[in-house]
């Protein structure tokens, strides 16, 4: 039959149309509907079927399984030896030799539960010599962790006697080297702690006159002690200054930096840090000591040719200056008398770097801004040095209502006044910061709190003692949360050494690990920071947080 059939249909009377009609050729095998068969001719008719395609069955979410996988299929097969053998015994006529034969006699007849014995001896057997191999490898076990526990020990002690040793070393060497002004804090401190021994001494040995003389010469040491730590102070503050110098024009030298989403960063130069990183080299060569003569012309000739670019009053003045130099080193001037002039070139050099005009990467680092709107805003007052200043430059702690003295002013009162040292108070809030940065919880108490409330928490509250150890080296000394599942806050903190803490928040549960009267003792101090930090407006919030989400746990 023809895919497409032309079937002409009767629309009037008169009138027929042709309509074409498409066999759909089923993909499936119809049903037999039954038929019959022409006995002459042979011809077999079949019921006729529709083209329909069938229905299916509704999916009922029930899964069916077939009837023939379930079926297993039997077989049977004969088996039949390969080699047909057969047994010839001796008979009349017939001879078949003995040699090789065996006489087996039986043996002593073995009961079941003779039997089972013997199976029971030798498993005992096998477990006597196993368990002497396993408790031969136990032992073995121990004696190593036990080996490398002794090593560890012995390794984590001769590293703190490096780490002490280290430490003292190192306060030597800033007690008689002074650079910073944490230095300068450690030695003024040092003073003080002598002055008070001192004075107790005589006031506890001498009387009267002696007594009088006694301060008059402690006095004495005191004013000669001050004036060689000032003389420290003038050449460090050079030093330092020179550094300043070089480490901030070397950070506006630096390219341009960004992450790509692979991780990798990417620098770019432009011309603006191109300018910048030429001026940093003509800036350190202008600035070394004891070049020789042409090489210091070369860099004077090189700086005249850069300044030269632009004109105003500034430039002039460093030509005519470079100039001068010149002409003296063409008379040959002393390295001595030409310091100073060197020093003032230095000077009006740095000052042109520093101009935006001149350097335009310079404008995104300078403190003050291109907009002078923006001078106004988050200005205060320093009653002390009666300057307007940021409030970057004033020190305030969280209780404060005022701003107060400015950095400025603090350290020469601190140091004429009480002589305190804050460098320990200073690395553990460093720490402190560190570690509640890692949790990454955004976690903000610990960036609020400022250096004096540290100080208050860890003497007043904490004792300047490891609440497990009382250990009062400070040095080793960090501020952890007490519950690491919620944000660092002084009613959430423990003061412990860095072995403690490591070890304190490797715990899971804080009640089995640790005593209740040490528990209690840990809460009266939490309770005693939440009375101080209470006080404080900006920590009200935090407080009242924390006890909401106590009451919901």
């Amino acid at each position: 039959m023809p895919d497409v059939l032309t079937v002409g249909v009767q629309t009037d009377s008169d009138s027929f149309q042709d309509v074409l009609v498409k066999i759909e050729r089923p993909t499936y095998p119809k049903p037999f509907l039954g038929g019959f068969k022409n006995r002459i001719t042979g011809v077999e008719f079949h019921n006729a079927g529709s083209q329909t395609v069938p229905k299916k069955r509704p999916d009922k979410g029930i899964q069916l399984f077939f009837f023939s996988p379930q079926t297993v299929f039997e077989k049977n097969k004969p088996q039949q030896t390969k080699n047909t053998t057969s047994t010839q015994m001796t008979k009349p006529g017939l001879y078949v030799s003995n040699r090789t034969d065996k006489l087996i006699s039986p043996g002593k007849y073995l009961t079941a539960e003779e039997y089972h014995k013997r199976r029971l001896e030798a498993v005992i057997v096998l477990q006597k010599y196993f368990r002497r191999w396993y408790a031969i490898n136990v032992v073995q076990n121990l004696r190593e962790e036990k080996r490398i526990r002794l090593e560890w020990e012995a390794q984590e002690e001769l590293r703190k006697k490096k780490e002490k040793e280290e430490k003292l070393r190192r306060e030597q060497e800033r007690r008689l080297n002074p650079k910073t002004k944490e230095d300068f804090e450690l030695l003024y401190h040092a003073l003080q702690l002598w002055r008070q021994k001192e004075t107790e001494r005589i006031n506890r040995t001498l009387t009267g006159a002696e007594r009088k003389a006694a301060f008059c010469g402690l006095l004495e040491q005191e004013t000669q002690l001050i004036a060689s730590i000032g003389k420290h102070k003038l050449n460090a503050d050079e030093e330092n200054q020179q550094k300043a110098i070089l480490r901030f024009l070397d950070k506006c030298a630096q390219p341009k930096r960004w992450k790509a989403y692979d991780g990798k960063i990417t620098q770019m130069d432009t011309q603006y840090t191109l300018r910048a990183r030429e001026l940093l080299e003509i800036y350190r060569s202008i600035s070394m000591n004891d070049i020789p003569k042409d090489e210091r012309i070369d860099v004077l000739l090189t700086l005249r040719h850069t300044v030269k670019e632009h004109e105003c009053k500034l430039t002039q003045e460093i030509v005519e200056l470079i100039d001068r130099e010149v002409d003296l080193m063409s008379r040959d001037m002393k390295e001595c008398n030409l310091e100073g002039l060197r020093k003032r070139i230095c000077t009006l050099f740095l000052q042109y770097i520093k101009t935006p005009k001149f350097n335009p990467e310079i404008a995104r680092i300078l403190k003050v801004p291109p907009d002078p709107l923006k001078l106004y805003k988050n200005v205060h007052f320093c009653h002390s040095c009666e300057n307007y200043l940021t409030s970057t430059e004033f020190p305030i702690p969280t209780n404060s209502h005022t701003t107060g003295r400015c950095h400025l002013w603090c350290k020469p009162a601190n140091e004429a006044q009480r002589r305190e040292a804050f460098l320990e108070y200073k690395l553990i809030l460093k720490n402190l910061r560190k570690s509640e940065a890692d949790y990454q919880d955004d976690a903000k108490i610990a960036f609020l709190v400022q250096q004096q409330d540290l100080k208050y928490m860890i003497e007043k509250i904490w004792g300047c003692q490891s609440a497990l150890s009382a250990c009062s080296d400070l040095y080793d000394m960090v501020m952890v949360r007490w519950d690491k599942q919620h944000e660092w806050s002084p009613w959430n903190t423990i003061l412990l050494t860095k072995d403690e803490a490591d070890a304190h928040l490797k715990l899971c549960n804080l009640q089995e690990a640790y005593a209740s009267a040490f528990i209690h003792r840990i809460k009266s101090k939490h309770i005693q920071a939440k009375n101080y930090f209470a006080q404080i407006p900006a920590m009200r919030s935090f407080l009242h947080r924390s006890d909401n989400q106590a009451k919901a746990n």
